[in-house]
């Protein structure tokens, strides 16, 4: 008796994944195609298909009208991929779906309620000191990666840290909503504060990053990390919109 090869033409299941924000401040086509020039430095594969979410709830008030074609092909050519508009006046809504974007209201996930309280337990007999107990992989959102970050490989860590234990090749990709640690080489590129928050850090061993990235600020490093730092202990965070580059040796810190 044959066993049956049925399979579903179709399933739909939930899914996670990454865009990054397109935040515009204006919507003069050439004054972001000038500013999105810089910021890849003419890199033509800069955002290497991302997908992008445009914000627009940082327009000034009574700015000229979007030109939704033109800003969607101008994004494009920077090869990011736009999929939805994010803080949309109501006035916007039909011209953004007729040029197959979706509407996003930008709501965060809410925090999960906070823990029961502990039932109190009941007094131990006295004891020699115990080691300090070992925190569970993923405790507080944390995300721990023991193996390499091979290229091609993306690993977001939704709502907290990433701790990655292995080397991060050229052409990986690592993003988290908080800090990034790398406890060995990191290549490829790595983004944190993914969701904005600002105050995220980006730590590694040995650093030689192609791409860096807090909270949507952007450094590429084409002509090698700076030689100060190169492949060592390092750490990234930002300072007003600017990323800032420190050894972790408080021994020869400035």
């Amino acid at each position: 008796m044959s066993k049956s090869t049925f399979q579903k033409p179709i399933e739909i299941k939930i899914s996670t994944v990454v865009a990054v924000s397109a935040i515009l401040y204006t919507s003069d086509g050439i004054a972001l195609d000038a500013a999105l020039n810089e910021m890849t430095g003419g890199v033509p594969d800069f955002f290497e298909g991302d997908l992008a979410v445009i914000d627009v709830g940082s327009l000034a008030p009574g700015c000229e009208r979007i030109d939704w074609a033109s800003t969607i092909a101008l994004l494009r050519k920077y090869r990011l991929n736009p999929v939805a508009v994010r803080n949309a006046t109501p006035d916007m809504v039909e011209e953004i779906q007729a040029h197959g974007l979706s509407l996003d209201s930008g709501k965060r996930d809410e925090p999960a309620p906070p823990a029961p309280a502990p039932a109190k337990a009941a007094p131990a007999a006295p004891a020699a000191a115990a080691p300090a107990p070992t925190p569970a992989v993923g405790a507080g959102g944390t995300m721990i990666i023991d193996t390499p970050v091979r290229a091609g490989q993306r690993i977001y860590a939704r709502g907290g840290d990433l701790i990655v234990m292995a080397v991060v090749n050229n052409g990986a990709e690592l993003i988290a909503d908080g800090s990034i640690h790398v406890y060995n080489t990191l290549n490829g590129r790595a983004l944190a504060g993914a969701s904005g928050k600002t105050d995220a850090r980006i730590f590694a061993l040995s650093m030689a990053p192609e791409l860096l990235s807090i909270a949507g600020v952007y450094s590429t490093f084409e002509d090698g990390f700076p030689a100060a730092h190169a492949r060592q202990p390092t750490q990234i965070r930002l300072v007003g919109d600017r990323l800032d580059i420190q050894s972790v040796n408080s021994a020869t810190r400035a």
